[in-house]
């Protein structure tokens, strides 16, 4: 249960490489204010500046107080306070918590985010009802998060979720050693099943560079190569996703990002699950995401709970 001494709104704020976005939400969750700004580019400080203005003018405008909690791209490390492993490289290495803190003038929270599409699923879309969530997001890369009774949950290195940088399992001779990964190592879950490796693993087998959106039309055809490559990518999905269910054995999967509109996932990957999961049964229900591309920020809402 949420502090009833906290104000009413929940402002959240999905701090991205290109655009900010704020959302002030009730607690019915319905969305009282909402903007987006762009990101000023590799300025941390312009970027403190941006989110201060947004949760200052929102504020104004409803006459109302709200706590306050950010999505980023990385981790703050509750060792140091500071931001580690952020694509945005201008918060790595900042106490984003506390500078935003004392502009603001209340505490903050954050969240990877990943988490904060986890939260949001968890608090009022698709994993209503479900204790113990796997959010996973298919786009340009591969993130997940983790919410158990509605609340983040991080472990103490703040990494849990990290499953795209792990191998992919059971890799076939063709896949093996897997390719290149930003973090340093071969193989990735992420460098697999990913929308940029989708892509990558299509040019490889048909000769033809193609956007993700152009390949997934050709699936829609059933073209020969299309249809391929893609049942390949189902089979990656399935045995990264069973290694989660081997370990958390989550109450429900729930799939956002790009990828995650393809209806197939759904239909195909319970049929795929049990081949891989220990014990060859899994009746983890594989879910499609309920608030879109605004879950990240209402998660960001919700880190102070509804």
């Amino acid at each position: 249960m949420t502090d009833i001494s906290l104000p009413p709104l929940r402002l959240g704020v999905d701090l991205g490489g290109t655009k900010i976005e704020l959302i002030a939400l009730d607690p019915s969750g319905t969305v009282r204010w909402q903007e987006r700004v762009a990101t000023p580019a590799g300025n941390y400080h312009a970027t403190l500046d941006a989110i201060t203005d947004l949760v200052l003018r929102c504020e104004q405008q409803l006459g109302q107080s709200g706590t306050v909690g950010i999505g980023i791209p990385g981790v703050v490390s509750r060792h140091t306070g500071l931001v580690k492993g952020a694509n945005s490289v201008c918060l790595n290495g900042q106490p984003l918590e506390q500078d935003l803190g004392q502009r603001l003038q209340r505490p903050i929270r954050s969240a990877n985010d990943a988490n904060c599409f986890a939260i949001s699923e968890a608090t009022d879309g698709a994993a209503v009802g479900y204790r113990t969530v796997f959010g996973v997001i298919l786009g340009t890369g591969c993130g997940a998060g983790i919410a158990v009774d509605g609340r983040v949950h991080e472990g103490p290195n703040g990494i849990a979720g990290e499953w795209g940088h792990n191998p992919l399992p059971w890799m076939t001779a063709q896949e093996f050693p897997g390719p290149a990964c930003f973090c340093g190592r071969h193989g990735c879950i992420e460098t697999f099943i990913s929308g940029t490796n989708l892509a990558r693993q299509y040019r490889e087998h048909a000769g033809v560079g193609l956007a993700g959106p152009e390949i997934l039309a050709r699936v829609a055809q059933r073209e020969t190569a299309a249809e391929q490559v893609f049942c390949a990518y189902l089979d990656q999905v399935a045995r990264a996703l069973s290694h989660v269910v081997n370990l958390l054995d989550p109450d429900c999967i729930v799939l956002g990002g790009g990828l995650s509109n393809v209806e197939r996932l759904y239909q195909e990957l319970p049929q795929r699950l049990p081949a891989y999961v220990v014990g060859g049964e899994c009746r983890t229900p594989v879910l499609k995401h309920c608030h879109g591309d605004a879950s990240g920020v209402r998660g960001a809402a919700w880190l102070w709970g509804r």
